[in-house]
């Protein structure tokens, strides 16, 4: 099969999703582009901060389209390429992209609310602090698998005297370099844009020449780090991005990371055009492995297909991006569909590219783990692939390398720092007294539980569990976090369905999901405790520190999401149809002083 055929049908099923199924969705939930959005009415300078329909959907699309996309459809694809690509194109469609948006309106309607405040007002106090655990936890997990993943991208390789070889670690150590002037070339991008107003084209033009000079000075400066030294940089880079105001850091860094990632989606597309029309575009990948042999090593394509294929398809993590920090920035509603299907739509074609390259690759680098180990990050194989398309067009070698390198870290650097955000907000709601959206995290907490509540030692404690839990690497987390990211999904499309039934609108769409993903994480939850409890039977320090602690998680996992899960099916059929209105609007002093109210 050639690529080319299944870029260009994956871009129309896409399309063809956002434009009829995305629009029919958002006309029968109701969308008001005269309604007064809360990051307008609620405007506080620091959390609620409205912005333009792009800063917005860079800010969702950077934050969700991390390493879950390419990691989880390259590691899947010990399946053969034709069930992720099913699995990607309609789960994006009719799971992923309904998910995101839903939990972006659904807080909208409610003032900003996060998730797990959305789950006290409609389903109670109790199933709220169970969930704010669940999510911490799974933020950690996150945390573990995405910064080994960076890690494992830029590490240094070293030859048998200790010393760098400097011809295989050049394109991780520059992209290493750059990735640590970007954090500081987005908060003086921030500055400027706020200081000067620039907008349109000129914020555009700003942001093309800091990237030419951050590329040019990282090619030229690389650095050379072991994967500890690299675990202490990404470690130090999140402690701070947690804790920052919004618009000091993550709206900037969105804005350049999302043009970064477009034009990356332009050169994946060219390559494997030019490499289609000079016939190396062939995807060499098996279409449908041997499921029957997979089964017997005890590879089962259900559930660990759904569960593996998170990001690309449905993630439960979308829901806090959409809920915890896009919510209380969209501008007016009309742009809660481009934000929150939208962001999911394109996502998936990222996905649909990460399969495409991979197959082409397969002849060089095994990606199925079905007759030899892959060679480097899923990251690592993507890049290779894309580089490859773009040399095939002209750009040159060593520049594609680097350039595709620094595009798959700087995506997952952006959802892990967005994951360490909303993992702290969640630990610092557990404590919070009120379930008003305006107030800070933590709010009325006394005692130890203010100490706990502080922004920056909920920061430390949530990072240092996720960098415990990330020496036991990514390929270990992995079907952990798959399993618990699908969990988190299935629970927010219940919180949706008990919405749409509270709000007096149509749920229907989310009952086949709900079922389909409750089912296939708890499978795969069991699953991974079993494997855990085989790990812990052999003997070593090593197995008890990482297999041990995966199995807590998973224990964890499994009773909170049950708990949650029957709370929220209980008042699903409990409540009455139309019983708990939308939210009358709330205003800060802010709000109301630009609104002119």
């Amino acid at each position: 099969m050639n690529g080319i055929v299944i870029v260009l049908v994956a871009a129309v099923v896409l399309a063809a999703g956002y434009l009829l199924y995305g629009r029919w969705l958002a006309r029968t939930w109701g969308i008001d582009a005269e309604a007064l959005t809360p990051a307008r009415r609620m405007e506080d300078g620091k959390n609620f901060s409205p912005a333009s329909c792009f800063t917005v959907f860079s800010h969702q699309f950077s934050s969700i389209c991390g390493a879950g996309p390419v990691t989880g459809t390259i590691a899947a694809m010990m399946f053969g390429w034709l069930p992720v690509l099913l699995w990607v194109l309609v789960g994006g469609i009719f799971f992923g992209a309904v998910h995101d948006f839903g939990a972006l309106y659904a807080s909208m309607r409610n003032n900003g609310k996060s998730l797990a405040q959305l789950i006290e007002k409609y389903i109670g106090r109790t199933g709220r602090r169970l969930f704010l655990l669940f999510s911490w936890l799974f933020t950690i997990i996150v945390i573990a698998a995405f910064v080994d993943m960076v890690a494992g991208t830029f590490v240094a390789t070293f030859d048998a005297a200790g010393a760098v070889d400097t011809a295989a670690s050049y394109a991780g150590g520059a992209a290493g370099t750059i990735s640590i002037l970007f954090t500081f070339v987005a908060i003086a991008f921030g500055w400027i844009n706020r200081r000067f107003g620039l907008t349109g084209w000129k914020e555009l033009v700003l942001a093309v020449v800091l990237f030419v000079l951050m590329f040019a000075v990282g090619m030229q400066i690389p650095v050379y780090l072991d994967k500890l030294g690299w675990f202490a940089v990404i470690t130090v880079y999140l402690l701070f991005a947690a804790a920052m105001p919004i618009q000091t850091l993550k709206q900037p860094r969105d804005y350049l990371t999302s043009i970064m990632m477009l034009v990356m989606i332009v050169c994946a597309v060219l390559g494997i055009f030019v490499l289609g029309v000079n016939g190396e575009a062939e995807m060499t990948a098996p279409m449908v492995a041997d499921l029957g042999a997979l089964a017997d090593g005890g590879q089962y394509l259900f559930p660990l297909l759904f569960v593996s294929v998170a990001c690309g398809a449905l993630s439960g993590f979308h829901s806090l991006v959409s809920t915890n920090t896009s919510s209380k920035q969209v501008c007016n509603e009309n742009d809660a569909l481009p934000v929150g299907y939208g962001a999911m739509v394109l996502e998936s074609f990222v996905g649909v590219l990460a399969i495409v390259v991979a197959a082409i690759m397969f002849a060089q680098i095994n990606t199925s783990g079905a007759g030899g180990a892959a060679v480097g990050t899923p990251f690592q194989i993507f890049s290779q692939g894309v580089a490859r398309g773009m040399m095939a067009f002209g750009v040159d070698g060593t520049l594609a390398t680097v350039f595709m390198t620094m595009c798959v870290s700087a995506l997952a650097l952006t959802s892990v720092d967005a994951v360490a955000r909303i993992g702290r907000l969640s630990f610092q709601e557990f404590f919070a007294k009120s379930n008003d959206a305006a107030e800070e995290a933590g709010a009325g907490a006394t005692g130890a539980a203010k100490f706990l509540a502080n922004t920056w030692v909920s920061t430390v404690l949530t990072l240092a569990l996720g960098l415990a839990l990330a020496f036991g690497g990514y390929t270990n987390i992995w079907p952990l976090f798959g399993a618990s990211n699908q969990l988190l999904g299935g629970m927010t499309m219940i919180m949706l369905a008990v919405f749409c039934k509270c709000t007096g609108r149509k749920g229907f769409m989310l009952y086949v999901p709900v079922a389909f993903l409750l089912v296939s994480t708890f499978t795969s939850l069991v699953q991974s405790i079993i494997g855990c409890v085989s790990a812990l039977s052999a003997s070593g320090a090593a197995v008890i520190a990482t297999s041990g602690l995966q199995l807590v998680f998973a224990i964890l996992l499994v009773v909170l999401g049950l708990i949650v899960a029957y709370n929220c099916l209980k008042e699903l059929f409990g409540k009455a149809a139309g019983s708990i209105p939308d939210e009358d609007p709330e205003w800060s002093d802010l709000g109301r002083a630009n609104c002119g109210k």
